[in-house]
């Protein structure tokens, strides 16, 4: 299992980093992304204190941990230059929290985030065709999620992304030990998103690509 949008005690989280590794270790994951939320209150002390402790926590831990942040509810206009400074920064990944339908995002957000750079676009609720277009155009992912209320729009994601062949990936948005993934969980996800279960097996090897891509872009940067 691999996960890309996952959240500590440094946001909202119950956990800290360490201790979310841990049980995702033992849940059998394969590799997982450190996302908190940030904006620009926060993000020069967050995202070094996060490629910190994925650097240092990585070592043993018998799965691949990435350094990411989720800018979350920032103005559209402002989301690319904090892209920019994240990467700068040293974060692995940026995940966009996006137009889900049950949190009073900034129309444009999620146009904002894929041609910002962003590498994964969280729950992007009614997204467009022509924005799923773009995002497919610009190797950004967008989410299925098996998070509550965020995840009611994931029939819409599934068949806009399928019509764009935009690629998808299946995240937990974990928040507390109880969302993290098992399989059966992918799998309902996968289900209720109207896909058939073999798509399991290609959704994982496409986010097991994209952390293979932020493992080569780190090698670049050191």
């Amino acid at each position: 299992m691999i996960d890309l949008h996952m959240h500590t005690l440094h946001s909202d989280g119950d956990l800290l980093p360490a201790e979310l590794i841990r049980r995702a270790k033992v849940k059998g994951y394969r590799a997982l992304a450190l996302t908190d939320h940030a904006d620009q209150s926060n993000l020069m002390e967050l995202v070094p204190a996060t490629v910190a402790a994925a650097r240092s926590l990585s070592v043993g831990a018998g799965l691949v941990v990435l350094a990411g942040i989720e800018l979350t509810h920032v103005p559209p206009r402002q989301i690319p230059a904090l892209i920019r400074t994240a990467r700068e920064l040293g974060a692995d990944l940026v995940v966009v929290h996006g137009e889900t339908p049950v949190e009073p995002v900034a129309p444009g957000t999620n146009r904002a985030a894929i041609l910002g750079g962003a590498d994964v676009l969280a729950h992007p609720g009614f997204i467009s065709a022509v924005e799923a277009r773009l995002a497919r155009q610009r190797g950004v992912a967008l989410e299925l999620t098996s998070r509550a209320g965020h995840s009611l729009t994931n029939g819409h994601v599934a068949l806009t992304a399928g019509r764009a062949r935009c690629p998808l990936v299946v995240n937990s948005d974990a928040h507390t030990p109880r969302d993290l993934h098992v399989p059966e969980t992918i799998a309902a996800v996968v289900k209720g998103a109207g896909l058939p279960a073999t798509s399991i097996r290609r959704l994982q090897e496409h986010a097991w690509t994209l952390c293979r891509r932020m493992l080569e872009r780190r090698r670049r940067l050191s």
